[in-house]
């Protein structure tokens, strides 16, 4: 069974930083590009970064490009999001996904982010 396990969320103040984890089991890993999605409330979903199977291409929508760092360990079965100089509207679930040719098909239950003062 595929499992995607997200954790690290919390309440951070504008500027903070946080490291998303996503710990996954059930299949090989190492095999599967994963990405980060977010869901601010009362918005739809919102691609934030991919990474490829190996850990050698990553990829951003372009309001998170400089503050934003997605990585992998493979060893670990690990996906990580390292979120920095956080903004108000960075506040919203955050979730990791399983990709399989570009269209996720295993999603985990999320971690919430909450950037405020």
């Amino acid at each position: 069974e595929v499992q995607l396990v997200e954790s690290g969320g919390g309440l951070v103040q504008p500027g903070g930083s946080l490291r998303l984890s996503c710990a996954a089991s059930g299949f090989a890993f190492d095999d599967y590009a994963m990405s980060w999605v977010r869901q601010a409330p009362g918005k739809g979903l919102e691609w934030v970064s991919a990474i490829s199977w190996n850990g050698r291409s990553t990829y951003y929508a372009e309001s998170m490009k400089g503050r934003f760092t997605i990585s992998r360990d493979n060893a670990k079965n690990t996906l990580y999001l390292q979120v920095n100089s956080l903004k108000s509207e960075d506040t919203a679930a955050y979730y990791c996904a399983k990709l399989v040719a570009g269209t996720s098909d295993y999603w985990g239950q999320g971690t919430q982010v909450t950037v405020s003062s």
